[in-house]
């Protein structure tokens, strides 16, 4: 009887509606990543990649580079908000690749809860221009959702990046919507505007295969955490659209990697590193 009430009707209607008109989480790809020890796997004359390890993986002595770097306030605010504005170079493309990634720690290993948790925030699978990808690694697991842009590289050569001063303005005059209005209106563009640059870092990225998989190994020089040194990051990194797949192979690559002496029981945490150190 209360049911028929029609104050109790509407908001049952409405009720019904919202959730009819609600668009599903966002389906996320995969990327497994696991760190390789430095000590072992790098030359210590140039701390390029072994002979033995290219060879495991038929991977060719050529490497892509890329230069890349962050831009945040000196205080981090872009950054605890949950936010990475990425400025990226990569050998033989044109422009600069322009990131804005916001980040969600997988508590739990509840990856479809953390996506219903993004959804509430606005980024649904009815919004094409994000992406969703499962960042996998060794035992962190965290939900990046990314939107790309472009700007020209022209007036620079080779891997440059720009200053701090044209690094703003160039993320300032593409920064979408939900990164400029996350906090209030203009939040992120207000923020770039006293942003500094967090790097840069030229990693370098070689391309082979695993287990039937295409299998990236990356090597960044990050400044040591004294900041009069480099220390050398490695990681070994696949992608798939299958949370089972990437699942059982993060199992198998782990083994493989530990057979060899070559793994690092630690999780890959490159953004934070540079944000610390820069």
């Amino acid at each position: 009887m209360a049911a028929s009430h029609p104050a109790i009707r509407l908001a049952l209607l409405a009720i019904a509606a919202l959730s009819a008109s609600a668009a599903p989480n966002m389906t996320p790809d995969y990327e497994v990543k696991l760190l390789m020890d430095p000590s072992i796997v790098l030359d210590p004359s140039d701390h390029k990649l072994t002979p033995t390890v290219l060879s495991t993986f038929a991977m060719p002595t050529t490497v892509t580079k890329m230069n890349v770097q962050f831009l945040d306030t000196s205080s981090k605010e872009i950054y605890a908000a949950g936010w990475s504005p990425r400025i990226r170079k990569t050998e033989g493309e044109n422009d600069f690749e322009l990131t804005y990634k916001k980040r969600y720690p997988v508590s739990s290993n509840d990856i479809d809860g953390t996506l219903t948790t993004a959804n509430t925030q606005g980024f649904d699978s009815g919004d094409s221009n994000y992406d969703a990808q499962i960042e996998w690694g060794y035992t962190q697991k965290t939900l990046s959702i990314s939107r790309k842009k472009s700007a020209s590289d022209s007036g620079y050569s080779g891997m440059d990046l720009p200053g701090t001063s044209n690094s703003r303005s160039m993320l300032i005059d593409k920064a979408p919507d939900k990164f400029d209005d996350w906090v209030s209106n203009n939040w992120g563009t207000t923020k770039l505007g006293t942003s500094r640059i967090f790097g840069p870092v030229l990693a370098k990225r070689s391309i082979g295969t695993w287990n039937s998989t295409q299998l990236y190994i990356e090597v960044w020089p990050i400044k040591d955490s004294a900041g009069t040194g480099i220390e050398y990051i490695v990681e070994a990194s696949f992608k798939t659209n299958s949370r089972t797949e990437a699942e059982q192979k993060h199992d198998a690559l782990m083994a493989f990697l530990s057979g060899k002496g070559w793994f690092v029981a630690q999780d890959s945490l490159k953004t934070g590193l540079i944000m610390d150190r820069y």
